[in-house]
């Protein structure tokens, strides 16, 4: 079950490879994230010193936050992926060009799961392909439903 995507991502991005990583989160992010009170659209990946993290992920802490606690809603949350995996990462975002970009927050048994993407930038060129080809498919379904009405 999906709680945020980031369209931005597939729009900007051609995208590689996917991996799913676990958060490390606060007990009131958990409850946001519940409440549907996130925001990946602005999000990226980086590794830093063998560790992935996730920075600029907005996440709006509840009205009932306790007092005691000061929600920060950008800090850099820890992600959480196999020694192999963050390898593999390390070496194609370093040597290949590629970047990490959130692509989607879901929820797996009941845990709260992070889809990331291994990623090449697209040319605005690449951008006006894609939007061509959609508007094609959608003129081309179009006339398939006007024909067979």
């Amino acid at each position: 079950m999906s709680i945020a995507d980031n369209k931005k991502a597939f729009h900007d991005y051609f995208i590689e490879e996917k991996f799913e990583a676990g958060l490390v989160l606060e007990g009131w992010e958990v409850k946001a994230i519940r409440a549907g009170r996130v925001q990946l659209k602005e999000a990226y990946v980086v590794v830093k010193n063998g560790a992935v993290y996730l920075i600029g992920c907005h996440i709006s802490p509840l009205l009932t936050a306790s007092t005691h606690i000061h929600p920060d809603p950008t800090r850099s949350r820890k992600l959480l992926l196999h020694a192999a995996e963050i390898n593999k990462l390390i070496g194609k975002t370093e040597r290949a060009g590629f970047t990490l970009v959130p692509l989607d927050m879901h929820f797996v048994k009941g845990r709260i799961k992070l889809e990331i993407g291994l990623a090449k930038g697209k040319k605005q060129h690449d951008k006006r392909a894609a939007e061509k080809d959609r508007e094609w498919l959608r003129e081309k379904q179009r006339m398939v439903r006007t024909a067979t009405s």
